[in-house]
């Protein structure tokens, strides 16, 4: 892989990164409602379903999904709904648990926060089939195909850890300008409207 390709590459995955999408307002809200060690954990669910899926692209299931307009739509809707109910979840616990808890929640079930990661990262259809036709475009065929998925895959989980890390940080900041009792527990309310924004973002996904 020459190092222009790579450069092109790096460049492709900060402009898609950024972009708000459910992973994005996932770790905005772990980071609202449960501190940073859930966002965290969050970032690094994100990043091992970013590499299965990689892996789903190579093995064929992109390919299925594109050929299958029903199957695509399974998947996404399992998503949709996952994220939807991760949201409410989170309003009902903002509801019924003191301020304090709901604020730092998340700090004795951090893994929680990693398998939400995981699992919205992996039921997005619409990625799967994505990295399926944009890896390819950065693929030497003539060069060491492994080589080249591992450089691509370790990129792009960088990009993705600082990119995450920054919407974390600074949803983190601003939680803290809100102390009070009421502000806490209206960041509870806020993250789980976000991870429902999420589920939206993803159901309007064509």
């Amino acid at each position: 892989m020459s190092l222009d390709t790579w450069i092109a590459y790096t460049i492709a995955c900060v402009v898609l990164t950024v972009i708000p999408g459910p992973s994005v307002l996932l770790v905005i809200a772990q980071s609202l409602t449960r501190g940073r060690v859930a966002a965290a954990m969050c970032i690094l669910g994100d990043v091992v379903g970013s590499i299965v899926l990689v892996g789903l692209s190579f093995a064929g299931v992109g390919a299925i999904l594109a050929a299958s307009a029903l199957l695509f739509q399974i998947v996404k809707w399992v998503g949709v709904l996952y994220l939807a109910w991760l949201g409410i979840g989170q309003i009902m616990e903002a509801r019924r648990d003191s301020p304090e808890r709901v604020s730092h929640a998340g700090d004795a079930s951090s893994w929680s926060s990693f398998w939400a990661g995981t699992v919205t990262a992996v039921l997005n259809p619409k990625a799967i089939v994505f990295y399926m036709a944009f890896l390819a475009q950065f693929i030497d065929p003539q060069g060491d195909l492994p080589v080249q998925l591992a450089v691509l895959t370790v990129t792009s989980s960088l990009v993705v850890v600082v990119l995450l890390a920054g919407y974390a940080l600074i949803a983190e900041r601003a939680g803290r300008l809100f102390d009070s009792r009421r502000a806490r527990r209206r960041m509870g309310y806020a993250g789980g409207g976000v991870m429902i924004g999420g589920s939206a973002v993803m159901a309007v996904t064509r």
